[in-house]
């Protein structure tokens, strides 16, 4: 999820404000925490965050109609009180809980979840997550219009019964439904606030959320502070009331900040592959599983030949990269991680994605490639880790004779680059999928036609076809085994391979004594600061 031009100005201004306004964590105010972030979140917008950043910071300052709860992220209820299942599967009935306030002091209402989830299709917007919403009666017709719009907006099958009531129709069931009410782009937004300040309703003078804790500091690119909010309707339960979050894209200062103790806990993947080794056997530090893919995207227009591609996929020792360049994680022969249910079903095994690589095999692949690119343009975020990611595969193509360039870019800049729509300027880049529900059709849907994440510019009917069948199947093993199908179509030995999966994911970080016994980092990557409880 993803060179760095202004790395050094962002880790002077880290250096100086913890020098300035720092605290040690034994000093510190009993009821705050200092949690690190990589880098200053795109957007605190629901409805146009698409990053774990973004998302980091917006599931604490709202309430989603449902929480992914444990290792196995079962939906449970949270601003919804529940739900009722109709028509086959393809009609939900949402009851909303009647404590839901926004920090303005008006109540939150069916009404709010129409007008965001509406927003979020809006054409105008352009949302890149909108195509989530896709499995709604309507919407990919509304967010695709070119004129006609309202009407198409009227369409969509999401109504406010009452205040309180959420009816939503479906194309056709969706098992999988109720883990995408806990995304964000289903999180309601304040629509007086929008529609008044525009791009700017974010910011800390004009925002309005609904969850435990409220927006009191944004210092683009420096830090956002959060504060306890005592109307949320489980303040009750909330015991930290500050949470200070730097923004730090240097892992190196990331670490000196929290072995000086003046940072409590690091986001994932912070701490630097090379420091995991030292830092292992201690106390502080933390792992988790983590549901994600990371993997190589190929600009299949530009590097055109399948054979190449393959080539470049049989090349890759995994195994050596999550040993002694990431230290975390595991090899992935296939794109959806463990973790995901059925993954046993799913999992192709691709021969294209050994664990140690085989060169020999790499190469006569090559030599079936009518006019294969010798040089290659590599894209990366500066987030640790990365860079050497990068090195490491540069050296292991080297041997294929192909010379790779490494291009490092600043996290949003990064993401803005990527697209949509894809930027013909990329050869490969690296990024990683987090997933936004435990259902492999998250991932594999990336890659569709019509997918707002889809950067390879790749677009194969047949393959869309196959992911449209298994959405289909409401029989999970039936639907898994169809999942095996789509996957073998992209990483498969006859695959297309518009990306080369790498290794899947662990949640990597370092946390302080006073909150280690409370602190979780959850599957998506996700700390709820609203359940840490801080050691006197």
């Amino acid at each position: 999820m993803p060179g760095f031009v202004r790395l050094m100005p962002l880790v002077l201004l880290a250096a100086l404000l913890f020098a300035s306004a720092g605290s040690t964590s034994s000093s510190r105010d009993a009821k705050t925490i200092v949690f690190a972030l990589p880098s200053e979140p795109p957007s605190l917008d629901p409805q146009l965050g698409t990053d774990t950043v973004s998302a980091q910071v917006t599931n604490n300052i709202m309430d989603p109609l449902v929480r992914l709860s444990g290792k196995s992220l079962r939906a449970v209820p949270n601003l919804a009180s529940g739900w009722t299942i109709g028509a086959g599967g393809r009609t939900y009935t949402i009851h909303l809980r009647r404590s839901g306030r926004w920090t303005n002091g008006q109540r939150v209402t069916a009404h709010d979840f129409e007008y965001s989830w509406k927003r979020e299709l809006d054409p105008k917007l352009a949302a890149g997550y909108a195509y989530i919403m896709y499995g709604i009666k309507g919407a990919q017709a509304y967010n695709s219009c070119k004129r006609n719009c309202a009407r198409l907006r009227d369409r969509v099958g999401v109504r406010a019964l009452d205040d309180y009531t959420l009816r939503v129709t479906l194309e056709q069931p969706q098992p999988w439904f109720p883990y995408l009410l806990a995304h964000n782009v289903f999180f309601a937004v304040p629509q007086a606030v929008v529609e008044r300040w525009g791009e700017k309703w974010t910011e800390p003078a004009h925002i309005v959320t609904n969850g435990p804790y409220r927006l009191t500091r944004w210092q683009h690119d420096a830090e956002i502070d959060l504060t306890k909010w005592s109307g949320w309707r489980g303040a009750a339960r909330v015991t930290v009331e500050r949470v200070e979050q730097p923004i730090i894209s240097s892992g190196t200062t990331a670490v000196q900040a929290f072995q000086a103790g003046r940072v409590d806990a690091l986001t994932t993947q912070m701490l630097g592959p090379s420091d995991v080794p030292k830092w292992k056997a201690k106390p502080q530090y933390y792992e988790s599983p983590q549901l994600a893919s990371y993997f190589v995207g190929i600009n299949v227009k530009k590097v055109s030949d399948v054979n190449e591609r393959r080539a470049l996929a049989l090349a890759i020792d995994r195994k050596a990269l999550v040993d002694h360049v990431v230290r975390s994680g595991r090899p992935a022969d296939g794109f959806t991680p463990m973790g995901v249910p059925g993954f046993a079903s799913t999992d192709p095994h691709s021969r294209v994605l050994p664990a140690r690589g085989n060169l020999a095999a790499a190469k006569a692949q090559l030599a079936k490639a009518a006019r294969p690119l010798r040089k290659l343009s590599l894209f990366y975020a500066n987030q640790p880790g990365q860079k050497e990611l990068g090195v490491a595969l540069q050296a292991m193509w080297r041997q294929l004779g192909i010379s790779v360039t490494l291009h490092q870019q600043e996290f949003k800049q990064f993401l803005q680059f990527l697209g949509p729509p894809p930027n013909s300027d990329v050869d490969v880049f690296l990024l990683g999928w987090i997933y936004d529900f435990p259902d492999a059709i998250n991932g594999l849907d990336l890659f569709t036609c019509s997918s707002g994440n889809n950067f390879t510019n790749r677009c194969n009917r047949r393959f869309d076809a196959l992911v449209a069948r298994a959405r289909r199947v409401l029989d999970a093993d039936i639907r898994y085994r169809l999942y095996r199908g789509v996957e073998q179509a992209m990483v498969g030995p006859n695959g297309d391979l518009p990306v080369i999966p790498l290794y899947w994911g662990a949640n990597v970080s370092l946390v302080s004594d006073r909150i280690r016994d409370t602190f979780r980092i959850d599957p998506q990557t996700f700390v709820h600061y609203d359940e840490i409880r801080v050691e006197q």
